[in-house]
């Protein structure tokens, strides 16, 4: 067999670019530990009952690893972002349970980005028919936010989830944003969320002591919600001023003729 051959059939091209077997790679393995975490279940242990009936257990589990487990904890949450496991309000409140509401939101806003990351290359470098069937409709219509200015939208989406978590990190991938745009995005733009649902589960054992359940609402109380939505119309603001900086400039040069 000739150089040239042998290239083609093993992970590179003869044009130099990765072979379409190592850019599907990365999605086979997703798709595999997807599989392997729905067949044992452990999916089911992220509602609120299973955090109350295993909280000693953890804050143990907690105390034995010390320094590793904020560590360990945002391996677990990036690998359910990437696995876009529903939950994700309930890890996050664990978070702030488990190590209170500072550290904890941090541990979650990392865990997420990295999770979120993770995802968003694979979209962007393996074939990813499947991926890209998932996003739907949505496609088109998130489309035109993206090509105005992509890091203004993209912060507008993390701070008021107008669409699932899983969809914004698939949709800018196929939209040809780049990676740090992406991780800029993200970062920041899942900080007060984050922090919010992180104070909730700060003062989740006493809940729990008394009975009760967190109160998820607390995001849409207007002492919270409106500086996150003040926050989310103020990322729009570079989509704006383009849009009628050009309407203005469109309607001057028809003024001129």
């Amino acid at each position: 067999m000739n150089q040239a051959g042998s290239e083609q059939n093993g992970m590179k091209t003869t044009d130099g670019r990765s072979s379409p077997i190592k850019r599907l790679l990365p999605l086979v393995a997703l798709a595999i530990i997807a599989a392997g975490v729905f067949a044992s279940g452990l999916h089911n242990y992220l509602t609120f009952d299973a955090l109350k009936e295993h909280r000693e257990t953890l804050l143990v589990f907690v105390a034995d690893f010390g320094a590793f487990a904020p560590v360990l904890f945002v391996i677990v949450y990036a690998v359910a972002t990437a696995l876009s496991i529903p939950g994700g309000v309930i890890l996050t409140i664990a978070g702030g349970f488990l190590f209170g509401t500072w550290l904890g939101g941090f541990c979650v806003i990392i865990g997420a980005t990295l999770g979120a990351a993770a995802i968003f290359l694979i979209a962007k470098t393996s074939f990813g028919d499947a991926l890209r069937a998932k996003a739907g409709p949505w496609l088109k219509r998130m489309e035109e936010g993206f090509r105005e200015n992509a890091l203004s939208y993209l912060l507008f989406l993390r701070l008021i989830p107008v669409f699932p978590f899983w969809l914004v990190n698939l949709v800018p991938a196929f939209l040809g944003v780049g990676l740090s745009t992406f991780v800029i995005g993200t970062f920041f733009g899942i900080i007060p969320g984050s922090l919010v649902f992180a104070s909730v589960g700060n003062g989740l054992g006493s809940v729990f002591d008394e009975g009760g359940t967190p109160d998820l609402g607390i995001i849409f109380k207007p002492s919270i919600l409106g500086p996150i939505v003040a926050l989310g119309l103020l990322a729009l603001l570079p989509i704006a001023y383009k849009h009628f900086s050009g309407k203005r400039t469109e309607s001057l040069d028809k003024s001129t003729r």
